[in-house]
C-alpha cells in the first residue's frame, strides 16, 4: 500500500497503541460501574482511574471531570445547563458553541482572530444579567491561542463565569484550569490520541449545573446514562500520553517557511498559536479542490472544521477576522501530531509544490490573452 501522509490531527488523531491495548482490556470486562457487586466495583475502578488521568491532565480534582460522549456535548451542557440569563461568544468559536443558543451575543475579534477584550468589558458592563462568557482556548482552524487568563479576571470582575472550549489546546499546550481559575472547559478524547465519541466537562466546585440527560443519576446527577466504559478507559489512556510537541513544531515551522517560499498565505503567524497546526491559503486555488487533489497525492489536510458534515465552506473564522473572499476561499489546515513526520512535510510539499505551478501557469496564460 502506498504512504498515506495524514495532517488533519485537528479533526481527529490515530489512536495510540496503549490507547486500543486499554480499550480492549475495558471492553472484555463484564460489569456496569453502577452496579454494586464486584465486577460492577471493578468497572467503576477503570473508570476512576480514568476521571484521574484526565483530571491530571488539566490540573484539577478529579471531581470537577464529567463523562460526556464528546466535546459538542460538554460545550452545550455548559452554556445550557450553567443557568445563566446571558452568554457571550466569540465570533470565532466552534459550531459546537456558536450553535448553541440563538440569543448568543458574538464578541469581535481582530485581525489574527484574538477577542476585543475591550468589546467583552463594554458588553460586560452594560448588562447586569447574570452572564456566561464563553471563548475558545485555542481556535481549531488557525491554532490562535486566546487570552484566557485576561478574559477570565474581566469577566470575574464583573460577576460572570467563563466556559472554554479546550477541545484542541489540552495535551497540546500546557493548560491549567485552576491556575486560570476557569469555571467550565470541555474536552474531547479523539483529539488527544484517543477514541472518538467520549469528551468531558470541567465543573468548577459548588458551581450549579442543570443535566441535559436525568436518567440514573450517573456522573454526580450531572449527566445521566450509562457511561461509556471502554471509550472512557481508553480517553484516561490518552491523557496520560506525554507528546513532544517541540518536535512538531520544529516540523510546522519547516512546512510553513516553505509554504510562505512559494507565495503561502499564512494567517495568525504573528501570535501564539497550537505547536502543531497551520492554515494557509493558495491564492487562485478554491480550498475543495486543493484537498481532493492532496488527497489524491495521498495527503490528507482539510479545509478548516472537520464538523461540517463534510462540506467544504468559507470559514466563519477567516471571515471574522476580515479576510477577503478570494484569499478566505483558497484556505486549507494542516495539523500535525504525534505520528508526524518529516517525511509527511516533504510529500505535501512536493504534491502542493504543483498545485501552485498549475496556479501560476493558469495565471501566465491569463496574462498573455
Amino acid at each position: 500500500m502506498s504512504r498515506i501522509a495524514y495532517m488533519d490531527y485537528n479533526a481527529t488523531a490515530p489512536v495510540f497503541p496503549s490507547v486500543a491495548h486499554a480499550m480492549s482490556t475495558a471492553i472484555a470486562h463484564v460489569g456496569n460501574p453502577s452496579s454494586v457487586h464486584r465486577l460492577g466495583r471493578e468497572a467503576r475502578a477503570m473508570m476512576e482511574e480514568a476521571r484521574e488521568s484526565v483530571a491530571d491532565l488539566v490540573n484539577v480534582p478529579r471531581d470537577w471531570v464529567i463523562f460526556t460522549s464528546g466535546g459538542t456535548e460538554a460545550d452545550t451542557l455548559a452554556l445550557k445547563g450553567s443557568g445563566c440569563e446571558r452568554v457571550l461568544v466569540s465570533a470565532v468559536e466552534h459550531a459546537a458553541v456558536l450553535k448553541v443558543r440563538d440569543d448568543a451575543e458574538i464578541l469581535p475579534v481582530d485581525g489574527n482572530g484574538i477577542v476585543d477584550l475591550g468589546a467583552l468589558e463594554a458588553a460586560l458592563k452594560e448588562d447586569n444579567r447574570s452572564t456566561l462568557v464563553s471563548v475558545v482556548a485555542a481556535n481549531n482552524e488557525t491554532g490562535v491561542i486566546e487570552p484566557i487568563g485576561e478574559i477570565v479576571e474581566i469577566a470575574h470582575r464583573y460577576g460572570a463565569l467563563v466556559h472554554c472550549d479546550a477541545v484542541q489546546m489540552a495535551g497540546k499546550c500546557e493548560f491549567d484550569i485552576s491556575a486560570l481559575d476557569l469555571d467550565f472547559a470541555s474536552l474531547s478524547s479523539h483529539k488527544i490520541g484517543g477514541p472518538q465519541g467520549v469528551g468531558a466537562l470541567i465543573k468548577r466546585e459548588g458551581l450549579k449545573l442543570d443535566a441535559m440527560f436525568k436518567g440514573g443519576g450517573q456522573e454526580r446527577s450531572m449527566r445521566g446514562g450509562t457511561e461509556n466504559l471502554s471509550g472512557i478507559v481508553g480517553f484516561g489512556a490518552a491523557a496520560r500520553e506525554r507528546v513532544n510537541f517541540v518536535e512538531i513544531q520544529a516540523l510546522r515551522d519547516d512546512l510553513e517557511r516553505q509554504v510562505k517560499d512559494l507565495g503561502g498565505v499564512v494567517f495568525g503567524d504573528q501570535v501564539q498559536r497550537l505547536p502543531n497546526t497551520s492554515y494557509f491559503a493558495l491564492v487562485g486555488m478554491p480550498s475543495d479542490r486543493q484537498v481532493m487533489a492532496l488527497d489524491l497525492a495521498n495527503v490528507m489536510v482539510s479545509a478548516g472544521s472537520a464538523c461540517s458534515s463534510g462540506k467544504v465552506k468559507a470559514s466563519h473564522v477567516l471571515k471574522a477576522m476580515k479576510i477577503e473572499d478570494d484569499v478566505a476561499n483558497c484556505a486549507i489546515r494542516v495539523s500535525l501530531g504525534w505520528n508526524s513526520s518529516k517525511e509527511d512535510v516533504e510529500m505535501f510539499v512536493q504534491a502542493w509544490k504543483k498545485l501552485v505551478e498549475r496556479v501560476q501557469a493558469k495565471q501566465t496564460k491569463s496574462n498573455a490573452a
